[in-house]
């Protein structure tokens, strides 16, 4: 027997005026006919643009350099792109796929930035063939970079990327000997432009002061005659999708009667988050090392700040939308199963839980009495579920209503997306005003 103890409190996304107007709209309903019938991610440049000129204001408002790239593992619509070609701008890339994309959407080498470890040749190769920023990982990258950039007749434009204190056995960056050594290995045809860092977690104050460090490394760097001036201090840039107060009352009575199967999750992204996209950049850059704030040390030592978000530039940008299938009783609560894969919610594939409620639009309107239900993807696997915590829906689904999860730009629309059983992926659909067509690799039709 599967009985649910209680209804969690309510999880209600936090949504922008746009993702409220289309699926109350037709156009909804338009889309789900026009891309027949199937899971469909829809998704809204405009509020990405918004969120990445905030960010670039962010920096502006301190009189601080810098540029904002897009963290692209972060969505891989193409949609985005375009917007990365305004000046303050760029994208990060770690693959070749991702490096041609974002070039054949008119992003110019000069504004990417190739990050990962242990880059294959031919990354690192398309990546100085376009001048790209590269962040070097390892000493035998950095040797390899070396060999190709000579072989090519090009300059290498470089960031070492520190292990931070914090994450001493972290995979990734120099640790503090072999820096050492990588700096005073970097010699034409590499140039060091600076140094790089990623964190885990969302606080302001240990970016801040790694980054203060860094800045000390810069000046090292530049007494052996390297132009160091840039850091990079990655992402990492918190989003909120729900209310404080919601959040606070979820977390505060949280067990595992509110899950079916009793599948509570051992972790789960910080949902309610403060602060968030562009005051967070304003507290790092404020915070004060030795009395004076990052930004000041910036502006000091004529440093560039770089930041590498991807959530947080697509925060309230798109939403998920599938279509139920069925609906039955599992004791003292339903079981709603929908067209598509668990795995268009990649927290799911996470040991995790995407906790935002979805939202039931109902093709013959509001009415009825209030639910609660789990929700299934189509597969045969048992654990293929999108919502494994009862939520409350204001009717029981009908086949053909819509199942709509809100915010899930941010790594959840195709991080893990599946062809399993030969369905095939989400299309995505970008959204203006009433008007929409599905995103493509190449966007561009026609120079004007």
């Amino acid at each position: 027997m599967d009985l649910i103890d209680t209804l969690s409190p309510p999880l209600p996304a936090l949504e922008r005026p746009w993702a409220r107007r289309l699926r109350d709209s037709e156009t909804l309903w338009e889309i789900a006919r026009g891309v027949g019938g199937g899971p469909f991610h829809v998704i809204h440049p405009a509020t990405f643009a918004g969120n990445l000129g905030e960010l670039v204001a962010a920096l502006a408002a301190e009189r601080v350099e810098g540029t904002v790239y897009y963290g692209k593992k972060a969505n891989k619509a193409a949609a985005w792109l375009r917007e990365c070609t305004r000046p303050g701008t760029g994208v990060d890339v770690a693959s070749v796929p991702e490096l041609v994309h974002a070039l054949g959407n008119g992003v110019r080498g000069e504004a990417i930035g190739v990050t990962g470890a242990a880059k294959p040749d031919g990354l690192l190769w398309l990546a100085l063939r376009h001048r790209c920023l590269i962040a070097v990982d390892a000493a035998d990258e950095l040797e390899r970079v070396a060999r190709l950039a000579t072989e090519l007749g090009e300059t290498a434009e470089v960031l070492l990327r520190v292990r931070p204190p914090s994450a001493p056995d972290s995979r990734f960056g120099f640790a503090p000997d072999a820096l050492k050594a990588a700096v005073r290995g970097c010699a034409e045809p590499v140039v060091l432009r600076g140094f790089s860092f990623h964190l885990d977690g969302y606080d302001p104050v240990p970016r801040a002061e790694l980054a203060a460090s860094l800045i000390e490394l810069c000046r090292d760097a530049r007494t052996l005659g390297h132009p160091a001036s840039k850091i990079s201090i990655g992402g990492g840039i918190a989003v909120s999708y729900v209310d404080a107060e919601s959040w606070a009352r979820f977390e505060s009575g949280r067990h595992d009667g509110w899950f079916h199967a009793r599948r509570n999750p051992a972790t789960t992204y910080p949902y309610h988050q403060a602060p968030t996209g562009a005051a967070m950049v304003t507290a790092v850059l404020r915070h004060e090392i030795d009395g004076k704030p990052l930004a000041q040390r910036l502006r000091d030592n004529r440093i560039e700040l770089l930041l590498e978000p991807g959530r947080a530039l697509v925060d309230g940008a798109g939403f998920t939308v599938f279509p139920v299938l069925g609906c039955k009783p599992a004791e003292d609560h339903l079981i709603t199963t929908v067209a598509g894969l668990s795995m268009s919610l990649s927290e799911q594939w996470k040991g995790s839980e995407f906790l935002p409620d979805p939202v039931l639009v109902r093709r013959d309107g509001p009415g009825g009495t209030p639910v609660r239900t789990i929700v299934a993807g189509s597969s045969c696997m048992e654990y293929d579920v999108l919502t494994w915590r009862a939520v409350e829906l204001p009717a029981r689904p009908r086949i053909g209503d819509l199942l709509v999860y809100p915010n899930t730009a941010g790594y959840q629309m195709d991080k893990n997306e599946s062809g399993f059983h030969q369905l095939p992926l989400p299309p995505k659909v970008v959204a203006d005003g009433d008007r929409w067509h599905v995103d493509t690799d190449h966007p561009i039709q026609e120079i004007r």
